[in-house]
């Protein structure tokens, strides 16, 4: 039998499960995994993340659709979500991108009812044999340290995104 030891995961198995929407909770409060907060959009780093650098784009509002967005708030959402991968291509170095948006729960969407773009950076050979016959995946980095390495970028764009 094989045995994987994954203590953070005991601090969401047990917790209180907080029904709130993550988005609008990141915009009215202080936030330690928020990167960014504009005047129409904002960047979280994925608290459960496929791998380093996973983060999420979403509006401010609280919107589940792309059409209930102002055209204003599509091109802003868009811009932020440009700005984010020209922050982890300085950063981190990625060898490319997986950016999406799932649209219902059908579609993945672990939250529906706010819409939010994926930001997922990709290295050649980070799929290995562990994640595929194991269904293991190995996050060589802590989630805090990935923060803490990207938030700076995020402070000096800050007024240009």
């Amino acid at each position: 039998m094989k045995t994987m030891w994954a203590p953070w995961r005991m601090e969401y198995i047990q917790g209180r499960k907080d029904e709130s929407c993550i988005f609008c909770k990141a915009i009215s409060e202080q936030d330690e995994l928020t990167l960014y907060k504009g005047s129409t959009t904002l960047v979280v780093m994925n608290k459960y993340p496929y791998i380093n650098g996973h983060m999420l784009v979403a509006p401010n509002r609280h919107l589940s659709s792309l059409e209930q967005l102002s055209r204003s708030e599509k091109g802003d959402l868009l811009q932020t979500v440009d700005q984010s991968i020209a922050v982890l291509k300085t950063v981190m170095h990625p060898d490319g991108f997986n950016v999406g948006l799932n649209l219902g729960k059908v579609a993945g969407a672990g939250v529906e009812s706010h819409l939010h773009f994926h930001i997922v950076p990709r290295w050649l050979g980070d799929t290995n044999a562990l994640t595929v016959f194991a269904e293991v995946r190995v996050i060589p980095e802590h989630l805090k340290s990935t923060y803490n390495n990207l938030k700076p970028y995020f402070d000096k764009i800050n007024t240009t995104i």
